[in-house]
């Protein structure tokens, strides 16, 4: 795990600071484990984990007014400095316009500023201590730092309302320590904190502009091909070197097993998993320059790019498998690409393997990370993925409100009659979807979150049923997580009243129409599990690459027009629009299909065929210790749901990721900071979750 830490404290505060760590009110002196240290006193930053050379850049004007960036930015030295002096002057949006995925932090004098992304894929965190404040990319260590103990009121509302900004708000899993939201920054004087949004938010009543449909695609085209062209331009090195290695000749899959599990040196990309990956490898392929360094395959055909499509061999039998797999295979006829096909069994199946490493939060994706890490240990030492296109170019179905409050009612015609044919051509979708669109556009923000509470405290998780049963529950400002049907009634009262809590918290409330608003708040979440899963399927020297997530990718897509975005197809071809501009155009037809048939019937095979295992895992559940749950109830749904009764399994994937979680963490020894012997011996158990924190259960 790679992240960065630092602190400021007041000007006369219990700290002393240094190169060599800072020294807390108890006379400790502490600093990062495996740290580089990027400035010193008064207000230090750090550097911890593998990071790359060209992936930390500091840029100064003089001692007391520098900038540092890291990750993948495509800012020259030159429009760093130029950022900076902006920053200066309080201007914090022009150090989120870059190409790239990075964190950047601006010191002037003593004011520092962090700034966060807009999807949550690199998030900030910070917690007072010793008189001042620390903030981090990662909020383990802050955890460590501070001998924080487990919240449990998020878990709880992790589970129930995992949607839901209100339930959540800026906690995080560790009691003291909060993050800030997407779209944020955090501003530090002298210790003292500030958070300031920097992204500009469409009113509730008022609809923004709108933006030419072609115009808006263009936007999207240029912004994912400078993102696909930064991470190409990046200086590439050979794993666990700080030089350029060039060729490699003779690396193939064999020496690559061999070679301690390193990834290939160069470029890859995802060919599987639907049109947003494919979008992603024929646009590194087709860039100009050398986008790979595949060599000693008997092609002759020298620098390529390497095309994973990840075969599911417990799935074959799925129409939609098969096609997924021809079209791969048509697109890797390219000549630039060089195509390998990993075939996965039942050991790569959801809950198969549910050993791993402690992430810095709990994720569903814990139960997937060993089916991800056999697709990615195929990879690129630079390997692109598709995560969140969906997410960012797709209609949350609650947009049919936004597009009721503008009077656009037309641009409802087409998605109602691809539902209605979805339903069998029943006569009363259209009415319903009307009809619950309707509400939603007259139904205030807090009203909304009320009916939520209420549910939960009544334990009421009907659901509509059929087709468009997950469409018409979507129509709503919030809804119960698919794993809130198995919580105690203790804390589901606890998430309700955090609900309730929420929304009479001074501020604006979501400020945005209650389709972008839920949209924002799916992208976050994803954002967040894609995060996890990057940590939990972690492949020595492997950097993931997701340009659907970059700030200005986010931004190009938000510009696309709500009536494009309805429409049936719309992500597909929105990408296969972007293609053509960019010289792509000889698709393999049925191209832009995705199905999540293959995945549902992965994660169903894999808790039969896991049952038993699991239900061992709930015999003495930690989860049962801090109330969440009772284990009888979570045994009883393993059992049914492995004989195939339709309970989400979302919700038992949530669960089960939860317990995993929990019990990594206790089992825990030491810590992300060296200091005196007294403080080592402080955390004999490594963990930041003494065992009474698990017997509280929710407050």
């Amino acid at each position: 795990m790679r992240w960065l830490v630092g602190w400021s404290s007041t000007a006369a505060g219990p700290m002393e600071f240094g190169s060599a760590g800072a020294t807390g009110a108890g006379g400790e002196t502490v600093h990062p484990v495996g740290s580089q240290l990027l400035w010193g006193d008064p207000d230090p930053l750090w550097a911890v984990g593998d990071w790359r050379p060209d992936e930390v850049r500091v840029v100064k004007a003089d001692d007391q007014t520098r900038i540092a960036v890291l990750g993948v930015c495509g800012a020259s030295d030159e429009q760093l400095r130029v950022g900076l002096f902006a920053a200066r002057g309080g201007a914090l949006r022009h150090l989120t316009a870059w190409p790239g995925s990075y964190t950047a932090v601006v010191q002037v004098g003593r004011r520092v500023t962090v700034v966060g992304d807009l999807a949550g894929a690199r998030p900030v965190f910070y917690s007072p201590w010793a008189g001042g404040t620390a903030y981090a990319t990662a909020a383990l260590p802050l955890a460590d730092l501070i001998e924080a103990h487990l919240d449990v009121g998020h878990l709880a509302a992790l589970l129930a309302a995992p949607d839901v900004p209100e339930a959540l708000h800026d906690s995080t899993p560790y009691q003291g320590v909060r993050r800030i939201p997407p779209g944020h920054a955090l501003i530090l004087r002298a210790g003292a904190r500030e958070i300031a949004g920097y992204e500009a938010v469409a009113s509730l009543a008022v609809a923004g502009p709108i933006t030419d449909p072609d115009s808006a695609v263009d936007g999207v085209r240029d912004a994912l091909v400078d993102a696909v062209r930064t991470r190409l331009a990046a200086p590439r090195h050979v794993p666990g070197t700080d030089r350029d290695p060039g060729p490699v000749p003779g690396m193939g899959p064999a020496e690559r097993r061999a070679a301690r599990g390193m990834p290939v040196p160069g470029i890859g990309a995802d060919l599987s998993g639907g049109p947003a990956s494919g979008t992603l490898a024929l646009l590194a392929a087709g860039l100009p320059g050398l986008p790979g360094t595949v060599l000693g395959h008997g092609t002759g055909a020298g620098e390529r790019l390497l095309a994973v499509t990840f075969n599911d061999i417990t799935a074959t039998t799925t129409t939609s498998h098969e096609a997924e797999l021809e079209r791969a295979g048509a697109i890797a006829a390219n000549p630039r690409l060089h195509h390998v096909v990993v075939a996965a069994g039942e050991e790569a199946l959801p809950y198969a393997e549910l050993d791993g490493p402690l992430t810095d939060e709990p994720s569903a994706s814990l139960v997937t990370a060993a089916r991800h890490r056999a697709r990615l240990a195929s990879g690129s030492a630079d390997h692109f993925t598709g995560y969140g296109a969906r997410q960012v170019l797709d209609a949350h179905p609650a947009r049919l409100a936004d597009l009721l409050m503008d009077r656009r009612r037309r641009h409802m015609v087409r998605p109602m009659a691809a539902l209605t044919k979805a339903e069998g051509g029943s006569l009363t979708v259209p009415a319903r979807v009307y009809g619950a669109a309707r509400k939603l556009a007259r139904t205030p923000y807090r009203a909304g979150v009320d009916v939520l509470a209420d549910r939960l405290l009544h334990r009421r998780f009907e659901e509509p049923t059929g087709a468009v049963g997950a469409s018409l529950a979507a129509l709503a400002w919030a809804r119960p997580g698919p794993a809130a049907r198995w919580l105690t009634g203790e804390a589901l009262a606890e998430v309700s009243v955090r609900l309730q809590e929420g929304v009479t918290r001074p501020g604006p409330g979501p400020g945005q129409r209650p389709g972008e608003f839920r949209a924002r708040a799916a992208l976050a979440r994803h954002a967040a599990d894609l995060r996890i899963l990057e940590q939990a399927a972690e492949v020595r020297f492997q950097r993931l690459h997701a340009p659907f997530l970059d700030n200005q990718v986010v931004r190009a897509c938000r510009g696309l027009p709500e009536a494009l975005r309805v429409q049936p197809g719309a992500r597909a071809a929105i990408l296969r629009t972007v293609l053509e501009g960019a010289g792509v155009s000889d698709l393999p037809p049925g191209w832009g299909a995705p199905s999540h048939a293959t995945a549902t019937a992965a994660s169903r095979t894999g808790l039969r065929l896991s049952a038993d295992h699991l239900i061992e895992l709930f015999d003495t559940p930690l989860l049962a210790q801090t109330g969440l749950i009772e284990a009888r109830v979570v045994r009883k749904a393993l059992r049914a749901a492995a004989d195939g009764e339709p309970l989400p399994l979302d919700g038992l994937a949530d669960l089960v990721a939860l317990e995993l979680w929990l019990r990594r963490l206790l089992a825990r020894r030491g810590t992300c900071w060296t200091g005196t012997p007294a403080r080592a011996r402080a955390v004999p158990t490594g963990s930041v979750v003494p065992e009474r924190a698990l017997g509280a259960g929710p407050r």
